[in-house]
């Protein structure tokens, strides 16, 4: 019993470890995303079914020494692929599809470790019950979730501080090869346990169908040993798929508007990996009577929150609801789920359905929203389908449940189509893909006022003014008071042209300062962007500057460069609100040095409603030996808004010259803070009080 617990401990822990270890990999070659993490999670999700389809086919039509050789033999194999450190040949290099990519990548350097990972909770809970009939294997179901939550836990605190990113790869794949030598033991010491059932006794089960065919399993009653209808593994797989489209959406919602790190990815995962080890270990942690009207009002609550836009930008309030949201709703999916678990004879069938419905609930949001949605709005989308689940499973119950049910529904519907003419209240263009969500926005009701926003997923990321008179100046975070303003005013009186990088494009506002001769070469890792730009505005069609626009993700593409030579490199490049991390390293630094002149300068733009990364920015530069300063402007004009500026340079007359250093603020030393690099990040550090 203690080599079945350990094996299951260690699979499990090394199943969800090496989740943000491969991602976080693979993270800085597809433009930082949001996207990269719900794409890992459609592989895992997908190489989870498979080995439990893998575990429940050999359970079924393999005898226990077949099963054992099979299953070594295939470990020994996997054995063959470590370690799981992406090849560089796998780095984008502009048009590729990026999803197909990554799924590409993951297959080829951890498919079948994580294949084999995943096979071994099912496959050994079927050995534990042929080894030790009459003990209940859904309690090692538990253990493996309490494993996979740890190393979640582990991964921001423990793992990811301390050791750098490819010493992670290599430390886990060495403990996986420990885990190999555990399980081939494991499945050595079990191959002579005796089947269940003999087939016609299992063919006899299966006909054992009662007129109640949702009635939930209960040990000791003729039910318990019942073959498993198509009505009830339909059910489980709708359970399943439900709390996965929660995941992943809530997710995405969270990690959006912040930053895609680890940090933020394991929240969610963490509580519905919670909800899976409470409610498979006793059924005391699932008190349904008074825990399905708290489920019914916390998805009236989190569809609210989706509708009301005034409540967008509220940080806690969005953290708090759909966090808590999601432990709720989830507790009463994988709680609905335990109640219906069969008899340990079927409980391979019984994860594989569960299985299928979390890779069906992951595809839904990572593959198909993407394609057939225009914005965010599978999570709303989620919430009626939860609300559904809810309304059905209280059917038979007290009518007061069927009604809390019905007004969850409503409510969730409403507010979804209420969320959806507030999307397109003022919208002329929408544009999904893996990179997220953008629109743009006609408002004015005069023709002096009337202009274009772009916005992606909740930020503003550009304005221009239509009039004639208005539409060639600079606006929002990039007027004449910002710290790229003040900067750029400040280099042009130069008899030479200016050469500029910058890496974002947005509305490509900044080329309105372009002059005859100039060079302003825009870096974007997003064709819809580009497209956008192009089409729909005219800041780059009427600049005076010579307009280059690569497409791909800058730091790579820069690395491919040689010495772009420029006077001035902008960092400027966001997804919503949140920050490409791997932009704002000492090795990124290194590198933007390289292509800037000894002279040149490097100005980052951190204006972040939740992050203060001005001091990350300083202690960048003081690393290089180069001189940071931070303009801070109010945006107090009816074009400007609030921005932050850090200029980096080594060239202290230019950024001592009074139209910049009247405007700057000291920046705080934080000399205990580590500084950050492709292996380290700290968010907690730079969390806005």
């Amino acid at each position: 019993m203690l080599l079945f617990a350990l094996t299951i401990f260690s699979s499990a822990f090394l199943l969800f470890l090496v989740q943000p270890i491969i991602a976080k990999q693979i993270l800085p070659w597809f433009g930082g995303s949001a996207a990269v993490w719900t794409t890992c999670l459609v592989f895992f999700q997908t190489a989870l079914l498979a080995g439990y389809a893998y575990a429940d086919a050999i359970t079924r039509h393999l005898s226990q020494r077949r099963q054992a050789w099979l299953h070594a033999a295939l470990l020994a194999a996997s054995a063959a692929s470590l370690p799981i450190v992406p090849a560089i040949a796998w780095k984008p290099v502009g048009g590729e599809n990026p999803a197909a990519l990554i799924l590409g990548l993951l297959v080829v350097t951890l498919g079948l470790p994580y294949f084999l990972l995943s096979t071994t909770s099912p496959l050994l809970q079927a050995w534990f019950a042929r080894r030790f009939p009459g003990r209940d294997p859904y309690r090692l179901f538990a253990l493996s979730n309490v494993a996979s939550l740890l190393a979640l836990l582990a991964y921001p605190f423990a793992i990811e501080p301390w050791i750098a990113t490819r010493s992670q790869a290599y430390a886990w794949s060495a403990t996986y090869a420990l885990f190999v030598v555990l399980c081939i033991a494991t499945a050595w010491r079990n191959r002579g346990a005796v089947a269940l059932s003999t087939p016609n006794d299992e063919r006899a089960s299966e006909l054992l169908v009662a007129a109640d065919r949702d009635a939930p399993s209960r040990p000791g009653a003729d039910g318990f040993a019942r073959a498993p209808t198509l009505a009830r593994q339909l059910l489980w797989c709708s359970l399943a798929a439900t709390g996965s489209v929660l995941l992943l959406a809530t997710t995405n919602h969270i990690t959006q508007n912040i930053a895609a790190v680890p940090l933020l990815w394991i929240v969610p995962l963490s509580l519905y990996l919670l909800t899976f080890i409470l409610c498979f270990d006793h059924p005391r942690w699932y008190p349904r009577e008074w825990l399905l009207p708290i489920v019914a009002a916390m998805l009236g609550v989190m569809a609210w929150c989706i509708a009301d836009s005034r409540l967008t930008h509220e940080l806690e309030l969005q953290i708090t609801v759909f966090c808590s949201g999601l432990f709720i709703v989830c507790m009463f999916c994988h709680g609905e789920l335990a109640r219906l678990r069969p008899a340990a004879r079927h409980l391979t069938r019984f994860y594989l359905m569960v299985s299928l419905g979390g890779a069906i609930g992951a595809a839904l949001v990572g593959i198909v929203a993407p394609l057939a949605l225009p914005a965010h709005f599978e999570l709303a989308l989620g919430l009626i389908a939860a609300s559904a689940l809810l309304v059905w499973q209280v059917r038979r119950d007290p009518i007061v449940f069927g009604a809390l049910g019905t007004m969850a529904t409503v409510t969730a519907i409403a507010c979804t189509v209420w969320a959806i003419v507030e999307f397109y209240d003022t919208t002329i263009v929408t544009a999904r893909n893996f990179y997220g969500v953008l629109r743009v926005q006609q408002t004015g009701d005069s023709d002096a006022s009337r202009h274009r926003s772009l916005v992606h997923g909740t930020i503003m990321h550009g304005v221009q003014y239509l009039a004639p008179q208005f539409r060639r100046l600079p606006t929002s975070y990039y007027t004449a008071s910002s710290g790229i303003g003040r900067l750029l005013d400040t280099l042009h009186p130069r008899s030479a042209p200016l050469r500029v990088g910058i890496i974002g494009l947005g509305t490509g506002t900044l080329a309105a300062y372009g002059t005859p001769g100039d060079l302003y070469r825009f870096y974007d890792i997003n064709p819809a962007v580009v497209q956008i730009a192009k089409r729909d505005f005219s800041y780059l069609a009427d600049s005076e500057a010579r307009i280059e626009t690569p497409l791909g993700d800058a730091r790579l593409t820069l690395e491919r460069e040689p010495p772009a030579d420029l006077d001035l490199l902008a960092i400027d490049a966001f997804s919503s609100d949140a920050i490409p991390v791997h932009l704002i390293t000492a090795e990124a630094l290194a590198l933007y040095v390289r292509h800037v002149k000894a002279d040149g300068v490097i100005a980052f733009h951190v204006t972040n409603r939740f992050l203060d990364l001005v001091p990350i920015v300083g202690a960048l530069a003081k690393s290089q030996g180069l001189e940071a300063v931070w303009i801070h402007d109010d945006g107090g004009d009816t074009l400007a808004n609030r921005s932050d500026w850090v200029l980096v340079s080594s060239n202290h007359a230019l950024l001592a010259k009074p139209h910049i250093a009247d405007a700057a603020t000291p920046i705080e030393d934080h000399p205990a803070w580590r500084l950050w690099t492709d292996d380290f990040n700290n968010l907690f550090q730079v969390f806005r009080r």
